[in-house]
């Protein structure tokens, strides 16, 4: 089981949650930050910590937000797991279905 984080991080990366997260499992691409569904370990810490709440328990995803689930997993199929968001740096990119969106209002 995992965080995932959903469509109001797009085009915003507040980054509240990144200084949160003790496992360093968050990675940010070009235009929202991902949730490495292996690294995490459930612990919830940057959940109430977003301020535009984007960030659900994976049982918890409201259905119009479902495919964020595959987004965030998906992300990671190229990189893998690198151990660590902060030594690797943003990644340029992003998910495909993140990519084609319309920019978002802030």
């Amino acid at each position: 089981m995992t965080y995932i984080i959903s469509l109001p991080c797009v085009d915003i990366k507040d980054r509240a949650c990144v200084e949160e997260c003790p496992v360093d499992c968050i990675y940010e691409g070009d235009r929202m930050l991902y949730i490495h569904p292996e690294e995490c370990v459930d612990c919830g810490a940057c959940e109430p910590v977003c301020p535009v709440e984007a960030i659900y328990y994976e049982d918890d995803v409201p259905a119009e937000e479902a495919q964020f689930y595959d987004v965030n997993v998906q992300f990671f199929d190229e990189i893998g797991s690198p151990g660590g968001a902060a030594k690797l740096g943003p990644i340029p990119g992003d998910h495909p279905i993140v990519a084609a969106l319309p920019p978002q209002e802030q």
